[in-house]
């Protein structure tokens, strides 16, 4: 009789990342409760931007709170994608999780700053900096959506390349989404500055995404 070897995945650490997370998301309900309410109601209501989003308070310990969630979030879907893909790459790379966890946080970061200097050079600080506040508002909120599906994932349904990648279409999509409202409520500025808005589009929202598919797929992660 042969035996065939199976290998067993522990999600011991998974659980106390998750757990983290809940306590992230957790902390910034208890702390500021009212803002929450404000901020889970954004797909039916823009009640969060006029009142607590007025002074784009992007470092408000609220944003900071959610944004450590998101990263945590982000790059657990991201890791349980890789894992499913390249199960013995994943299982001989004991860092796998630290690596996109690090890759994640320093994308977001850099595009943000870099967005900052572009707003200082054209003049245009107060009205970028609406637009990135709306942005990691709506980053924040899909977050929550991907930690529970990070739960289903992990816990409860066994996932496929398929079902994980139509998870991951969903998210952009409900992104593009989002920018779309973003972009519309701004519109008559936008059209004033078509150009510019056109330019900033191909340069700082398409291009990088392109850059990582092209180094991903250079890579053979997909």
């Amino acid at each position: 009789m042969d035996y065939i070897g199976r290998e067993i995945i522990s999600n011991d650490w998974v659980t106390y990342l998750m757990v983290l997370c809940f306590i992230l998301f957790s902390l910034s309900r208890y702390l500021y409760p009212q803002r929450f309410l404000e901020f889970i109601l954004l797909p039916i209501s823009n009640k969060y931007y006029l009142v607590q989003g007025k002074n784009n308070e992007i470092g408000h310990p609220f944003n900071i709170l959610l944004f450590a969630g998101q990263v945590l979030s982000f790059s657990l879907f991201f890791y349980l994608l890789f894992r499913t893909v390249h199960t013995e790459a994943t299982l001989s790379n004991n860092w796998l999780f630290i690596q996109i966890c690090t890759v994640y946080g320093a994308f977001v970061l850099c595009k943000y700053y870099l967005d900052k200097i572009i707003s200082v050079v054209f003049a245009i600080e107060p009205l970028f900096n609406q637009y990135l506040y709306e942005k990691l508002t709506y980053r924040n909120l899909l977050a929550m959506g991907v930690f529970i599906g990070n739960i289903i994932f992990f816990y409860t349904f066994e996932p496929t390349v398929n079902s994980l990648l139509i998870f991951f279409g969903i998210l952009v999509l409900l992104n593009g989404i989002s920018l779309f409202y973003s972009y519309k409520t701004n519109g008559k500025l936008i059209f004033r500055n078509f150009f510019y808005f056109i330019l900033y589009l191909c340069a700082l929202e398409i291009s990088p995404y392109f850059i990582l598919y092209k180094v991903f797929i250079s890579e053979g992660v997909f």
